[in-house]
């Protein structure tokens, strides 16, 4: 995989590093506003982060460690989190204040969220260009299923560890390579006519996608963030089984029952994976150390609200499109 191309002063400040082009970084080189909504710094972030999983044609992979890209991720990385904790802070305290048992508020959080249900366009109504689009955008976080989760496991003990180790052994193909859900994705990419190398679609996909693989990154890579890890897990899990019937349905629909194998896979799998995410892993590390219950509760809120701001996107990018061929064939 090369080096994406640069789509503003950020992400070409990294290129910038890993093509050993050193200049001095200007203290204001994130601009005011949103990063998360951002995608020069989205994927600035993301290609920084990648030099942490596999890294890029002839970049030398001793820069992971360079103490330039570390301050720029730094800082992009602090931002990223303010914006996160500030957009999920009512949501938070909302269910601290509700308590219970820590699974049942992991699972009543996912239960109860009101997103844009995207998973039922797709079942119902969507064409197989949309389709394939929702395909390339989840592509970014999806061909490195659990990747990012599998730092997470040396931060953990005892039984939350375990559970981990559990769920990943699923993720990663319960010991068949022809079952590793990274590969079944990329198998579904390329039974609908899309690329399914690593990193295909990176400079195409949106500032939401690359947000919401970058987060899952965010928590993996920083000890502290440990629980909020843990958490995001937990609601990407649970909020996994159901849609995941629907797409199946609506590839099927669509003629596209070939490329369904991975969603298939996760009906069944995630609806127990969910449980064990909730209850074993956040349950654990809890009772462990009741301190962690806010972090959790921050991971999944986090999960939901990138996939609500995410699937929002491409249901109003889907419905301008639409507007635009309705009014060309009027005229």
């Amino acid at each position: 995989m090369h080096l994406p191309e640069p789509c503003g002063p950020v992400s070409a400040r990294v290129v910038e590093i890993l093509s050993a082009q050193r200049a001095p970084m200007s203290a204001d080189i994130l601009a005011g506003g949103s990063v998360l909504t951002d995608r020069d710094a989205q994927l600035a972030l993301w290609t920084a982060y990648e030099m942490v999983y596999r890294g890029f044609d002839d970049v030398d992979p001793c820069l992971e460690w360079d103490a330039d890209l570390i301050g720029l991720r730094r800082l992009i990385e602090d931002r990223f989190e303010c914006e996160l904790r500030a957009v999920t802070a009512d949501r938070v305290a909302e269910a601290l204040a509700r308590g219970g048992e820590v699974g049942d508020l992991v699972l009543g959080l996912v239960a109860d969220d009101e997103g844009p249900h995207l998973s039922s366009y797709l079942r119902r109504d969507a064409t197989t260009d949309q389709m394939c689009d929702y395909l390339r955008e989840r592509s970014v976080q999806q061909l490195k299923e659990s990747d990012p989760q599998a730092f997470l496991l040396p931060r953990l003990q005892g039984r939350a560890k375990v559970a981990l180790a559990e769920l990943q052994y699923d993720e990663f193909g319960a010991g068949d390579p022809s079952r590793l859900h990274q590969d079944l994705y990329a198998r579904t990419l390329r039974a609908t006519g899309l690329d399914p190398a690593y990193g295909a679609y990176i400079s195409e996909v949106s500032a939401l996608s690359l947000a919401s693989a970058n987060v899952m990154s965010l928590f993996g890579l920083n000890r502290r963030l440990v629980a909020a890890g843990a958490g995001h897990f937990a609601a990407f899990e649970a909020s996994s089984s159901v849609p995941s019937r629907r797409v199946a349905a609506g590839l099927a629909r669509l003629g596209l029952a070939p490329a369904a194998d991975y969603f298939e896979e996760h009906v069944e799998a995630d609806a127990v994976h969910e449980q064990i995410a909730a209850r074993d892993i956040c349950g654990s590390l809890v009772r462990d150390d009741p301190s962690l219950l806010g972090e959790v509760v921050f991971g999944v809120a986090c999960a939901l609200h990138l996939d609500a701001l995410a699937g929002a996107e491409l249901l109003s990018r889907w419905e301008r499109i639409d507007a635009r061929a309705a009014r060309s064939e009027a005229s």
